[in-house]
């Protein structure tokens, strides 16, 4: 019988480590209150458990899961992971046990308030991850391509297929500011790292040059006649501009604001055919 719990865990932020806390909450008949990073600050109303990462126990429960939901159910859940959800945790472990005892038809439970907020989320993440596709520009230094974003959502992992597919031969790296991580890709090596500071490459006098001639052909294409800003703020959202080649200043790299980034295991958040 699982009991709601006046316990908190606490893991290393890996997808390894929530699939460890959801053994931890089964073989504990237990559901915790709530599940949070190791650098979180503590709470005041529950007591902290730590859940260590076993390889074993993760790999039971990541066998499970298609066994028991189907394997877009789990494709599913490793795609809510990546997301900004509050308590995305949490929420996960109550979405895998619904899924433990509906099988394959979690994923049409709409009206359960777990999974309709995980569908949310996972949505959200597909559409900035589609939105970045178009709105990552890239700066070229010493022959590699660099670029940096702000998500909201971990995306890399999504864009990554992406962009090794269209730029099979280059090197290149994105840094996520938000996230304190990269994809740094050279010819068929992808991989994500933690990247706690990195700045943009001061840019050339070639590299100035193209993006002058961007700028000019972003303004020359618009119908001065059609101006829509509410259009283009819809289709375009402000939120990106800043690292937008056609929105920089002139002769200046996009500009930076340092936010707080989160550490993370990143290497681990690889689909498993690039890890």
């Amino acid at each position: 019988m699982q009991v709601r719990s006046e316990v908190t865990y606490r893991y290393d932020g890996s997808f390894e480590g929530l699939l460890c806390c959801v053994f931890e909450s089964y073989d504990k008949k237990e559901i915790p209150a709530d599940i949070l990073l190791d650098a979180a600050p503590a709470g005041l109303l529950f007591r902290d458990r730590t859940i260590v990462t076993e390889s074993d126990k993760a790999q039971r429960v990541l066998a499970s899961i298609p066994q028991k939901m189907g394997r877009d159910a789990l494709f599913f859940i490793r795609q809510a992971f990546l997301t900004c959800l509050p308590q995305k945790e949490v929420q996960l472990l109550r979405f895998m046990r619904l899924g433990y005892q509906h099988g394959p038809a979690v994923l049409q439970m709409l009206t359960d308030e777990t999974v309709s907020r995980l569908m949310k989320a996972v949505r959200h993440l597909e559409r900035e991850s589609h939105l970045l596709k178009g709105f990552i520009r890239f700066s070229i230094t010493d022959n590699v391509l660099t670029a940096q974003i702000e998500a909201k959502n971990i995306v890399l992992p999504l864009l990554a297929e992406h962009f090794c597919q269209r730029f099979p031969e280059e090197r290149f790296l994105i840094h996520d500011r938000s996230h304190g991580m990269a994809l740094i890709y050279q010819p068929y090596r992808p991989m994500i790292i933690a990247v706690d500071e990195w700045e943009m490459p001061q840019a050339d006098e070639t590299e100035l040059a193209y993006r002058k001639l961007w700028r000019l052909f972003y303004d020359s294409i618009e119908i001065k006649a059609r101006h829509n800003p509410r259009c283009r703020m819809t289709q375009m959202p402000k939120r990106y501009w800043k690292y937008m080649t056609e929105f920089a200043a002139e002769n200046s790299a996009p500009q930076r604001e340092i936010g707080e980034r989160k550490k993370m295991n990143a290497q681990r958040l690889l689909p498993p055919s690039q890890a």
